[in-house]
């Protein structure tokens, strides 16, 4: 399977994930168990996408680096609900792993532009 292209423009890459996050929970059984952990986790993914375009659209400084710290949090989070959900073929697991992997990406560079914005804020 080929890999697809990276997308280098956050705002989309992080909408991608969202969608992507959608597109994948269609696919699960909605088992009393799921149920709920899919709930969390079509918020939380979005939640990394709506608090990053928020941050790009600051009100300020402390606002701009608090949005990244919460759409930083929030990919956190989405990969606690992706652990939780329970998958039931190869597939599905396959779509997940993918799923958890963009959301540590995203994790890494939104932590990244924000200890940058700090350091240039010290320096």
């Amino acid at each position: 399977m080929e890999s697809p292209k990276k997308i280098y423009d956050l705002e989309e890459r992080t909408f991608e994930f969202a969608r992507n996050t959608r597109v994948f929970v269609r696919k699960l059984e909605l088992n009393i168990w799921n149920k709920e952990d899919i709930k969390q986790l079509v918020r939380s993914s979005g939640s990394v996408a709506a608090n990053y375009i928020e941050a790009i659209e600051k009100l300020g400084d402390k606002d701009f680096l608090m949005k990244l710290r919460i759409s930083k949090k929030e990919a956190k989070e989405t990969i606690l609900w992706l652990r939780l959900i329970e998958v039931k073929t190869d597939t599905l697991e396959e779509e997940r792993i993918g799923l958890i992997n963009e959301a540590k990406e995203l994790q890494n560079i939104l932590g990244a532009i924000y200890k940058k914005s700090i350091s240039k804020k010290i320096a």
